[in-house]
Protein backbone atom coordinates (compact mmCIF):
# COMPACT_ATOMS: atom_id res chain seq x y z
CA UNK A 1 0.00 0.00 0.00
CA UNK A 2 1.11 3.49 -0.31
CA UNK A 3 1.38 6.32 1.70
CA UNK A 4 -0.92 8.97 0.47
CA UNK A 5 1.17 11.85 1.90
CA UNK A 6 4.10 10.56 -0.49
CA UNK A 7 2.52 9.68 -4.02
CA UNK A 8 -1.05 11.36 -4.71
CA UNK A 9 -1.34 9.40 -8.05
CA UNK A 10 -1.86 5.75 -8.38
CA UNK A 11 1.68 4.10 -7.72
CA UNK A 12 0.36 0.68 -8.86
CA UNK A 13 2.57 -0.22 -12.37
CA UNK A 14 -0.69 -1.22 -14.11
CA UNK A 15 -2.47 1.17 -17.26
CA UNK A 16 -5.06 3.31 -16.58
CA UNK A 17 -8.90 1.78 -15.82
CA UNK A 18 -10.43 4.71 -17.06
CA UNK A 19 -9.29 8.08 -19.32
CA UNK A 20 -9.31 9.86 -16.03
CA UNK A 21 -6.68 7.86 -14.52
CA UNK A 22 -4.65 8.92 -17.69
CA UNK A 23 -5.48 12.65 -17.32
CA UNK A 24 -4.56 12.69 -13.44
CA UNK A 25 -1.30 11.85 -13.55
CA UNK A 26 -0.57 14.46 -16.13
CA UNK A 27 -2.33 17.20 -13.95
CA UNK A 28 -0.36 16.29 -10.97
CA UNK A 29 2.79 15.57 -12.29
CA UNK A 30 3.33 18.64 -14.66
CA UNK A 31 -0.14 20.72 -15.67
CA UNK A 32 -0.50 21.55 -11.64
CA UNK A 33 3.90 22.16 -10.65
CA UNK A 34 3.98 24.27 -13.88
CA UNK A 35 0.93 26.65 -12.88
CA UNK A 36 2.02 26.94 -9.46
CA UNK A 37 5.21 27.71 -10.18
CA UNK A 38 4.06 30.60 -12.44
CA UNK A 39 2.26 31.90 -9.47
CA UNK A 40 5.22 34.53 -8.81
CA UNK A 41 5.66 35.46 -12.13
CA UNK A 42 1.98 36.45 -12.63
CA UNK A 43 1.77 38.02 -9.30
CA UNK A 44 4.55 40.33 -9.75
CA UNK A 45 2.70 41.45 -13.49
CA UNK A 46 -0.01 41.50 -11.43
CA UNK A 47 1.44 44.35 -8.64
CA UNK A 48 3.10 46.22 -12.17
CA UNK A 49 -0.06 46.81 -13.76
CA UNK A 50 -2.01 47.59 -10.42
CA UNK A 51 0.73 50.65 -9.56
CA UNK A 52 -0.90 54.07 -9.90
CA UNK A 53 0.19 55.03 -13.67
CA UNK A 54 2.13 58.39 -12.80
CA UNK A 55 4.18 56.60 -10.41
CA UNK A 56 5.18 54.02 -12.76
CA UNK A 57 5.94 56.59 -14.94
CA UNK A 58 8.32 58.41 -12.99
CA UNK A 59 9.80 55.54 -11.77
CA UNK A 60 10.52 54.40 -14.94
CA UNK A 61 11.59 58.25 -16.32
CA UNK A 62 14.01 58.29 -13.08
CA UNK A 63 15.50 55.08 -13.05
CA UNK A 64 19.20 55.07 -11.90
CA UNK A 65 22.35 52.61 -12.50
CA UNK A 66 21.71 51.27 -8.94
CA UNK A 67 18.37 50.49 -9.53
CA UNK A 68 19.36 48.70 -12.92
CA UNK A 69 21.77 46.57 -10.53
CA UNK A 70 18.66 45.65 -7.98
CA UNK A 71 16.12 45.11 -10.80
CA UNK A 72 18.63 42.99 -12.83
CA UNK A 73 20.68 40.87 -9.75
CA UNK A 74 16.78 40.33 -8.64
CA UNK A 75 15.03 39.61 -11.53
CA UNK A 76 18.17 36.79 -12.24
CA UNK A 77 17.89 35.18 -8.99
CA UNK A 78 14.12 35.48 -9.13
CA UNK A 79 14.05 33.28 -12.60
CA UNK A 80 16.26 30.58 -11.49
CA UNK A 81 14.09 30.29 -8.51
CA UNK A 82 10.80 30.11 -10.40
CA UNK A 83 12.80 26.74 -12.74
CA UNK A 84 13.83 25.90 -9.07
CA UNK A 85 10.12 25.70 -7.92
CA UNK A 86 8.93 23.85 -10.97
CA UNK A 87 11.46 21.24 -10.08
CA UNK A 88 11.08 21.07 -6.82
CA UNK A 89 7.05 20.84 -6.90
CA UNK A 90 7.01 17.36 -9.71
CA UNK A 91 7.15 14.03 -8.83
CA UNK A 92 10.59 11.79 -8.88
CA UNK A 93 10.01 8.43 -7.98
CA UNK A 94 7.63 8.08 -4.99
CA UNK A 95 8.01 11.60 -3.75
CA UNK A 96 8.22 15.52 -4.84
CA UNK A 97 11.40 16.28 -5.79
CA UNK A 98 13.69 17.36 -2.85
CA UNK A 99 17.15 18.48 -4.91
CA UNK A 100 16.40 22.00 -5.09
CA UNK A 101 14.68 22.44 -2.06
CA UNK A 102 18.34 23.55 -1.06
CA UNK A 103 18.95 25.92 -3.39
CA UNK A 104 15.46 27.68 -3.14
CA UNK A 105 15.82 28.09 0.62
CA UNK A 106 19.17 29.73 -0.16
CA UNK A 107 18.22 32.28 -2.98
CA UNK A 108 15.13 32.79 -1.14
CA UNK A 109 17.16 34.43 1.34
CA UNK A 110 18.42 36.99 -0.71
CA UNK A 111 14.98 38.58 -0.53
CA UNK A 112 17.02 40.09 2.56
CA UNK A 113 19.30 42.26 0.16
CA UNK A 114 17.16 43.68 -1.85
CA UNK A 115 15.98 46.14 0.55
CA UNK A 116 18.81 46.81 2.21
CA UNK A 117 21.01 47.79 -1.64
CA UNK A 118 17.36 50.17 -1.83
CA UNK A 119 18.00 51.77 1.14
CA UNK A 120 21.46 52.46 0.09
CA UNK A 121 20.46 54.05 -3.00
CA UNK A 122 17.90 56.40 -0.99
CA UNK A 123 20.32 57.62 1.32
CA UNK A 124 22.37 58.37 -1.82
CA UNK A 125 19.92 60.27 -2.97
CA UNK A 126 19.26 61.93 -0.03
CA UNK A 127 22.75 62.93 0.56
CA UNK A 128 22.55 64.50 -2.92
CA UNK A 129 19.66 66.51 -2.72
CA UNK A 130 20.74 68.32 0.63
CA UNK A 131 24.13 68.53 -1.02
CA UNK A 132 22.30 70.41 -3.77
CA UNK A 133 20.51 72.81 -1.30
CA UNK A 134 21.73 76.37 -1.52
CA UNK A 135 20.62 79.39 0.25
CA UNK A 136 16.62 80.20 0.26
CA UNK A 137 14.90 77.04 -1.46
CA UNK A 138 11.24 76.03 -1.80
CA UNK A 139 9.71 73.25 -0.18
CA UNK A 140 8.61 72.00 -3.75
CA UNK A 141 12.07 72.16 -4.81
CA UNK A 142 13.34 69.97 -1.91
CA UNK A 143 10.60 67.70 -3.02
CA UNK A 144 11.20 67.70 -6.27
CA UNK A 145 14.64 66.99 -5.93
CA UNK A 146 14.26 64.05 -3.52
CA UNK A 147 11.76 62.07 -5.11
CA UNK A 148 14.03 60.26 -7.64
CA UNK A 149 16.13 59.19 -4.31
CA UNK A 150 12.48 56.66 -3.76
CA UNK A 151 12.61 55.07 -7.04
CA UNK A 152 15.64 52.39 -5.51
CA UNK A 153 13.43 51.70 -2.01
CA UNK A 154 10.79 51.08 -4.30
CA UNK A 155 12.94 48.62 -6.76
CA UNK A 156 14.60 47.39 -3.49
CA UNK A 157 11.01 46.12 -1.96
CA UNK A 158 9.99 45.10 -5.34
CA UNK A 159 12.73 42.72 -5.78
CA UNK A 160 12.20 41.30 -1.86
CA UNK A 161 8.83 40.41 -2.64
CA UNK A 162 9.15 39.01 -5.76
CA UNK A 163 12.33 37.45 -4.29
CA UNK A 164 10.23 35.61 -1.11
CA UNK A 165 7.16 34.24 -3.47
CA UNK A 166 9.04 30.86 -5.14
CA UNK A 167 9.55 29.25 -1.89
CA UNK A 168 6.42 29.96 -0.31
CA UNK A 169 4.45 28.73 -3.41
CA UNK A 170 6.29 25.54 -2.82
CA UNK A 171 5.26 24.64 0.24
CA UNK A 172 1.75 25.72 -0.44
CA UNK A 173 1.67 23.63 -4.07
CA UNK A 174 3.40 20.98 -2.32
CA UNK A 175 -0.03 20.48 -0.18
CA UNK A 176 -2.52 21.61 -2.71
CA UNK A 177 -0.89 18.75 -5.27
CA UNK A 178 -0.79 16.34 -2.44
CA UNK A 179 -4.70 17.27 -1.25
CA UNK A 180 -5.80 17.21 -5.18
CA UNK A 181 -3.86 14.24 -5.81
CA UNK A 182 -5.78 12.13 -3.22
CA UNK A 183 -7.40 8.71 -5.05
CA UNK A 184 -11.30 10.01 -4.84
CA UNK A 185 -11.71 6.52 -4.22
CA UNK A 186 -9.44 5.66 -1.48
CA UNK A 187 -11.46 7.51 1.10
CA UNK A 188 -14.63 6.00 0.31
CA UNK A 189 -13.32 2.84 0.48
CA UNK A 190 -11.03 3.45 3.69
CA UNK A 191 -7.72 2.54 2.16
CA UNK A 192 -4.90 4.39 0.17
CA UNK A 193 -4.46 4.39 -3.72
Amino acid sequence: MADPRRCPISCVATGPSNPEDAVRPLLIKFVLPLGFALVPVLVGALIVATLPPRGRDFFVSHVSPLDYVILGMGTGLFLVQVALAFRALQWKGRGFNERPDPWLNRLSQSSEWFPLLGLIGTVGGILQTFSGITGSTSPQQVIQSYAPAITATGSGLFMAFLNILPSWVVLVGRGLILGLGEDPGAASEGGAP
